[in-house]
């Protein structure tokens, strides 16, 4: 079979695409198959240089322009992907084996909903004005400069753009590094962003492992790093930042409690839980995969889950009719068959799936535990896959204590017909990110990101601008000045 994935070469790098054979070989592997469908080479030491001087080079006069006309800018760009959703969709899908039923809807018209919201916004972008007697202070709104964004390989369009909008309505210049398992997005965002009239040099592209990775981050010409990715890799990612004092946004990942209280829409519930557990099959930080159901209708909860768990179409990811498609390599699948197994050496109650499927590609169901307790490892550690598990409760204090004790704090929901214990609950949760009836919705209007382990700043919305740029004051003296001496 030929794949139309290969791209006209590894890195984009101002206004143009570039390649550099000589760096290490990265296989593109297409889940749905385990077949290698394109090649991209890591960038060399030359060809990060390249990126981060024209990344330098394009800033000022990016900077010098009106809001007005970088948001026109990107704008345009957002008119153009969604013009390409169904091509843009393709790809991704290729790129993750994510179902391209997920993928017209979520991956490329997200991306284009963040470069039309911060597009929009960059026009209103301005300082302050500070009367003190016949003395006043005014503020800048200023770039930090150069933004590196590291990304992860479950949403490698949306994440593009997430990072790259703000940076870029804020006068700031990126050079994003996709993760090396997904590689190809990406590309496409800076073509068009460049076909679109970004200036050469404002967003670029370059292909890599972590030692990419890290020689971004630790180079003097860069202002900022964020990262989508896990904790281990944020850990690295936030010391060797700080050594150069650099901004940084950290999303990581989560172990997200959903909270579904007896007097819940069982129908409702059990949607939020798919949608908090087997969406993307499961490889979604911010996942509620902690599902504590209230005792009374844990059964009733179970049975109609698993009726819908029945209803999955599984198949091939390019076949609109499929709705779960495969992890999205064979690592990642040997990690979640590891969980499943420790989950029934530990004792939880298999109600749902639990086998690998095919012989080709890297395809697993649908899993659900039950009778799952809070020291088990499936209920401690995130498994970014499609494990769900599920723990009894009775009592509301109870319930918030146990959903509070993980070191992470991404996501966390509720579901309940009662809206003062809803919202009391919200309240209590010890999470960035939080949903009452609902789970896992991510419009650009509202910040993500999360507290404790799971995460440093937000993307998205107006907060997002408090982190791809800084405030100068300044100080204006009306009359004459008085010294000591």
């Amino acid at each position: 079979m030929t794949y139309p994935t290969q791209p006209k070469a590894s890195h984009f790098i101002n206004g143009a695409y570039v390649e550099d054979t000589a760096g290490t070989p990265i296989d593109v592997i297409y889940p749905a198959t385990g077949k290698k469908i394109a090649q991209v080479h890591a960038a060399t030491p030359a060809v990060i240089d390249h990126a981060l001087s024209s990344a330098r080079n394009a800033q000022a006069a990016w900077a010098a322009l009106t809001g007005t006309e970088r948001g026109r800018i990107l704008r345009r760009a957002a008119d153009i992907m969604r013009e390409r959703n169904h091509d843009l969709s393709v790809l991704e899908t290729f790129d993750t084996g994510k179902p391209y039923q997920e993928t017209s809807e979520v991956d490329a018209t997200s991306g284009a909903d963040a470069l039309e919201y911060f597009g929009g916004m960059a026009a209103t972008l301005t300082g302050e004005h500070i009367q003190l007697g016949e003395d006043w202070v005014y503020t800048r709104r200023e770039a930090l400069g150069v933004c590196v964004g590291i990304g992860a390989w479950n949403y490698p369009t949306q994440i593009a753009c997430w990072k790259g909008a703000p940076a870029l309505t804020c006068g700031n210049t990126m050079v994003f590094k996709p993760s090396e398992t997904t590689p190809l997005c990406a590309l496409k965002v800076a073509e068009i962003l460049h076909e679109a009239g970004v200036p050469a040099g404002v967003y670029n592209v370059v292909q890599g492992m972590g030692e990419v990775g890290a020689a971004l981050i630790t180079d003097d010409r860069v202002d900022k790093v964020s990262l989508t990715g896990s904790v281990p890799t944020g850990r690295k990612v936030y010391a060797a930042a700080a050594a150069g004092i650099k901004h940084v946004t950290m999303e990581l990942g989560g172990k997200s409690p959903l909270i579904i209280f007896d007097d819940a829409d069982v129908e409702n519930a059990v949607s939020g839980a798919i949608l908090g557990n087997f969406y993307s099959s499961g490889q979604v930080c911010s996942n509620g995969t902690r599902v504590f159901v209230h005792k009374n209708i844990k059964e009733a909860f179970l049975a109609r889950l698993s009726e819908r768990l029945a209803g999955a179409v599984i198949g091939d990811p390019q076949d609109p009719e499929t709705s779960f498609g495969p992890m999205v390599s064979e690592r990642q699948l040997g990690i979640v068959e590891g969980y499943i197994a420790k989950g029934q050496v530990e004792g939880a109650r298999l109600v749902y799936g639990g086998n690998r499927i095919k012989d080709d590609g890297f395809y697993i169901e649908p899993t659900v535990f039950a009778d799952v307790t809070d020291d088990m490892s499936i209920a401690r550690e995130e498994i970014f896959g499609p494990v769900m598990a599920v723990l009894d409760f009775e009592d509301e204090a109870d319930v918030m204590t146990r959903a509070n004790a993980t070191d992470f704090g991404l996501a966390a929901g509720v579901f309940t017909r009662d809206l003062t214990r809803a919202h009391r609950v919200a309240a209590g949760f010890e999470a960035g990110t939080c949903f009452i009836n609902s789970y896992n919705d991510a419009p650009v209007e509202a910040p993500f990101g999360g507290s404790k382990l799971s995460g440093v700043g937000r993307e998205n919305s107006k907060a997002a601008i408090a982190h791809y740029s800084q405030l100068k004051s300044v100080y204006v003296r009306m009359g004459d000045l008085e010294a000591p001496f």
